[in-house]
């Protein structure tokens, strides 16, 4: 399929790049890796006049720790930087593995953590072809009025897929977004609208510019556990990110996220209430299975059933539950 005809920006700050945005509002879209946009753009889902290729703005790249063990990842650093980041995967393990389960090599020396971050939500009706989607009378998400996943509802449901968000709720981090106004720092979980049409917090002239990882979250025990088709290229049909302290063998802190069965990446509630103070055991990590298969939300927006993306989020939660007590 071919691409729309559009008009190449490429800015080399952050303040050049917001104000292309700023100018051309609207008609306009943001390139960093190109992984996602270029393959929607082909199925005519995008059509813009303008692209913002942010690959020369230099100073959004790298993983820079900082005082007290923090650390601040540029927007465009690669999914495989990250992968590869000694610092990151001794410090915030459970990043490095999500980032290590996305596609593939190729297309992980491409995409970056900003773009994982802003991914768009995906639906067997949403990502098809123009003609396919045409024959099928559109949807919410794009050119049309009904959702074909829950037909008389006026939300879409298309899931939000990126595998290395669950993995940042789990270490608390905020992201810095760069408009014409200067710069705002919020919290992840903040970013995230949980509607599958305008599922993020981000204005037209507004750009994702870094992650800030925490201190206090460092040196977690980190697992991160995807479903998909098959073992590398596809999106994540249902993952689960995990984060676990222990002292003593007890549990002295936990955080559990998901990814892939709702219109965005969710924090399992009362998981800390169900095991901090106590032994991981095979009846504890199933009552944590069983809570995040309540909170997930699939519909059939994927090839794979509802019940069992629902009944797998189940046991990688508990997999990955005991996985992080077992050392």
């Amino acid at each position: 399929m071919s691409l729309p005809q559009f008009r190449l920006l490429r800015p080399r700050a952050v303040e050049e790049a917001v104000a292309g945005l700023a100018k051309h509002a609207g008609n306009i879209r943001v390139l960093a890796g190109g992984t996602d946009l270029i393959p929607s753009m082909q199925q005519k889902l995008f059509e813009p006049e303008y692209v913002l290729d942010l690959r020369g703005v230099a100073e959004l790249r790298g993983v820079r720790p900082q005082a007290g063990g923090a650390v601040e990842i540029g927007a465009l650093t690669t999914l495989s930087a990250i992968e590869k980041s000694a610092y990151l995967r001794h410090h915030f393990p459970v990043l490095t593995e999500a980032a290590a389960t996305v596609a593939s090599p190729v297309l992980r020396n491409m995409g970056t953590i900003g773009g994982n971050i802003c991914l768009d939500t995906r639906c067997l009706w949403y990502n098809q072809s123009l003609t396919w989607r045409k024959g099928c009378g559109f949807c919410i998400k794009k050119d049309g009025n009904l959702c074909h996943v829950a037909p008389g509802g006026t939300k879409c449901w298309a899931a939000f897929s990126g595998d290395t968000p669950p993995a940042l709720l789990c270490l608390n981090a905020e992201i810095e977004i760069a408009g014409p106004s200067g710069a705002r720092r919020i919290p992840l979980q903040e970013f995230y609208t949980g509607d599958g049409e305008n599922y993020r917090k981000l204005l037209p002239n507004e750009l994702v510019t870094r992650v800030f990882l925490p201190s206090d979250s460092a040196d977690y025990r980190g697992i991160y556990r995807k479903l998909r088709v098959r073992g590398s290229i596809d999106y994540p049909l249902a993952g689960v990110a995990v984060v676990m302290k222990r002292s003593n063998g007890h549990v002295e802190d936990v955080r559990i996220a998901m990814t892939a069965v709702n219109p965005a990446p969710v924090l399992v509630q009362r998981a800390g209430e169900t095991l901090i103070g106590k032994i991981v055991d095979e009846v504890l990590a199933e009552a944590v299975g069983d809570l995040a298969a309540r909170t997930a939300k699939p519909l059939t927006t994927s090839a794979l059933t509802p019940e069992y993306r629902r009944e797998m989020i189940r046991v990688f939660t508990k997999r990955a539950v005991l996985a992080a007590a077992s050392n």
